[in-house]
This record gives structure tokens, C-alpha cells and sequence, in this order.
């Protein structure tokens, strides 16, 4: 399977055979786990509700129980009083899903393929860039059709690149040796090197 290379500036400069993982037999359902557990795996778990016992209120009974007209009442912390306690509110907890190594590298497989078939993968000869400058990045984007688009550099480490790209909105840039599946099919078109690819086959050959 090939695809076409381009140069920084959005020619043509030959083709690229790619290897036998971005032919991967797509499945659905593994994608949605493993894109499922990446999101999970991003929250933080702190949220926090105050039960009865926790709000802050005198344990003093409201008012006698009989003789007001008033419904009877033992506390002002109950849930059923503003500023009370809640009911079964969401407590701390840890959102960390396990995914095996074999389901990720399949997954990643999967969301190349994908990405591949849909026409959102685009392989460029080189993202060097001569000035640590966000206005660079831009041209790069405006020369290969993907400004405005929500697009991944999955590309070998470069911490210049990745410096002047991040306050361009929707650009991620990504070394290939953490890229997932999630990040992969987020992206509107996906920006990869012929080294990464590489890169991407010692991975995925593991």
C-alpha cells in the first residue's frame, strides 16, 4: 500500500509504501474501549459532595416537634433543605481503566487504517523548521490544506516544532513513540513523517 509524500510546501515529492499495520481489519467495539479508557483515564476524579454529616449546621432540632403547624423536623442538614447534605452526590474516586498491550497496539493499528480510508492521513517529507516561531507552523499548515482543521503531528521527538505550535488551536503534536488510538481518531487529518512511520513499524512490531 502507498501514498503519496509531500514536501514542507505542499508539493508532490514522490510516494511511500506503507507498512501492513495501516491495512488493519477495522472492529468498532475495540475502538470504543480503548478510546473509552483514554478518556477515563484523563479525569481527574476529585469531584466532591458533602453528605448530611459534613455541611456545616447546628445539630439543635429546628423547632419542638409538636404544636407549630410545622412539618416535623430533626436537623437542618437534611438533604431535603437547601444548603443540606446530598443524596448519593459523587464522591472521589479513580476513573483508571486497564488496557492491554495487545489491545492498544491493535487499537493503534486500527485507527491508522482508519484514518487511512477515510483520505485523513498525510505524510510529509519534514516539519524542521528554521525559527522557533508559530507563524512557521501556520505556513506549514496553509501549505498542506489543513488550516483550521483539528490536526496531530505524529511526528519523531521535536521540541522546537512543538514549542511554536502550541498556541495554535486544535494542533497537537505528539512524539510517535506515545501516540494512541484516541489521538489518532480525534484528529480531522493526521500529520505524519516517513521516519515516524518508521518509528510507528519498530512499535508496532514489538
Amino acid at each position: 500500500m502507498e501514498t503519496i509524500v509531500y514536501s514542507a510546501n505542499g508539493q508532490k515529492k514522490g510516494r511511500i509504501e506503507l507498512p501492513a499495520f495501516f491495512n488493519t481489519e477495522v472492529s468498532g467495539v475495540l475502538l470504543h474501549e480503548v478510546t473509552t479508557a483514554c478518556l477515563n483515564n484523563q479525569r481527574s476524579g476529585t469531584h466532591k459532595t458533602k453528605t448530611r454529616g459534613e455541611v456545616s449546621f447546628s445539630g439543635a432540632k429546628p423547632w419542638k416537634q409538636k404544636g407549630t403547624g410545622n412539618a416535623r423536623a430533626g436537623q437542618r442538614n437534611s438533604p431535603l433543605w437547601r444548603k443540606g447534605g446530598i443524596i448519593f452526590g459523587p464522591q472521589p474516586r479513580d476513573y483508571y481503566t486497564k488496557i492491554s498491550k495487545q489491545k492498544k497496539r491493535l487499537s493503534l493499528g486500527m485507527a491508522f487504517s482508519a484514518q487511512l480510508r477515510n483520505g485523513n492521513i498525510v505524510v510529509v517529507d519534514s516539519v524542521k523548521i528554521d525559527e522557533v516561531k508559530t507563524k512557521k507552523v501556520v505556513e506549514l499548515l496553509r501549505n498542506l490544506k489543513v488550516e483550521g482543521m483539528k490536526v496531530v503531528f505524529a511526528i519523531s521527538d521535536d521540541a522546537d516544532f512543538k514549542m511554536a505550535s502550541r498556541n495554535i488551536k486544535n494542533v497537537v503534536v505528539e512524539s510517535i513513540k506515545n501516540i494512541n488510538a484516541y489521538q489518532v481518531l480525534w484528529a480531522d487529518k493526521l500529520v505524519i513523517t516517513p521516519g515516524a512511520i518508521d518509528s510507528i513499524k519498530e512499535r508496532q512490531s514489538i
